[in-house]
């Protein structure tokens, strides 16, 4: 009995035409509403940690050596990231958003999950 059932799912499936997708050779446009990688305005952010006090995941890191010179550096861990968007609803400046278009983040190594942006001395400084 169970062998007569296999048959009836496996027959009729050698005559289809397969239902996976060919990803990495055929994308898909990304809806606009998707949440991806976060990105940072370093001229709209005054420094003041309220996106990274406010981040469930603990995913940013903020160093502030001079608020007046804007001398700030933005850390970004991308896999505590889990895209919620707290962030961006707490800077009241704007300089946080989430981008729709570049969700491919995976990597092999755990360095390049670790985004530093700000003035490249100061990240220097950071990573010191």
């Amino acid at each position: 009995m169970k062998l007569a059932t296999m048959f009836q799912d496996v027959i009729p499936s050698l005559f289809r035409a397969p239902i996976t997708e060919r990803y990495p050779f055929e994308r898909r446009a990304t809806p606009e509403r998707l949440r991806s990688l976060l990105t940072w305005d370093r001229e709209l952010c005054t420094g003041c940690g309220m996106c990274a006090t406010d981040c469930p995941s603990q995913a940013i890191e903020m160093v502030v050596f001079d608020k007046k010179a804007k001398s700030i550096v933005f850390g970004l861990h991308v896999d505590r990231c889990t895209f919620c968007g707290q962030c961006t609803f707490s800077c009241k400046q704007g300089s946080l958003t989430l981008e729709h278009g570049n969700w491919e983040l995976a990597s092999l190594d755990r360095g390049d999950l670790m985004i530093h942006l700000g003035e490249a001395r100061d990240v220097q400084d950071v990573l010191a």
